[in-house]
């Protein structure tokens, strides 16, 4: 028998739970709408943590991301789930695991076919210990300002993932004063 550890919720098209499925059996060229969720990690310096994927990842392998993402089990509390993936990807710790964008949702398609479809709710979170990343996660971190991640992802929008792309422009972290996004300045 699977463990639930391996299954991810499948929702209907209004965001309601109607079962689940084994993680490695959801996603193909078919994705069903299922529940995930993306986290960007913030230091005591303001900066944000960005990944870049592992190469052994099965999708968007090597592009560079927001600090994590992850699928929360059957019955499992999504900010506990964040706070899980945090652990497993990263070796960290999160503290102040805020909800931002509670109704994110996305699909797209890998270069190798397989689709992405997912509801995902967005957080910010602040990290409470170093990270010592998982190599079959992470192959890159980088600590950067909200502000020049917004001016890469702007200028070279195919070298992030497509979520982190839609993303960005909807959270206030990347955001100057005027509520405009930051992008145009310094590289990151």
């Amino acid at each position: 028998m699977q463990s639930s550890a391996s299954h991810v919720v499948l929702l209907t098209d209004n965001g309601e739970p109607c079962g689940t499925e084994l993680k490695e059996r959801v996603h193909s060229d078919q994705t069903p709408l299922h529940l995930g969720f993306s986290c960007h990690v913030l230091n005591s310096s303001g900066e944000v943590l960005v990944t870049r994927r592992a190469l052994e990842k099965r999708t968007w392998p090597g592009v560079w991301t927001n600090s994590f993402c992850g699928h929360p089990q059957p019955s499992e509390d999504i900010q506990d789930a964040v706070r899980r993936h945090a652990a497993h990807e990263l070796g960290m710790d999160v503290d102040e695991v805020s909800l931002e964008l509670p109704d994110f949702q996305y699909r797209a398609t890998d270069a190798s076919g397989i689709v992405e479809n997912e509801i995902c709710p967005v957080f910010t979170a602040v990290a409470g210990t170093e990270t010592k990343p998982n190599a079959s996660e992470v192959a890159e971190m980088r600590w950067v300002r909200p502000e020049n991640l917004a001016a890469a992802v702007a200028a070279t929008p195919w070298a992030f993932s497509p979520w982190l792309v839609s993303q960005l422009p909807q959270l206030s972290l990347y955001r100057d004063g005027e509520g405009a996004p930051s992008i145009g300045r310094s590289q990151l």
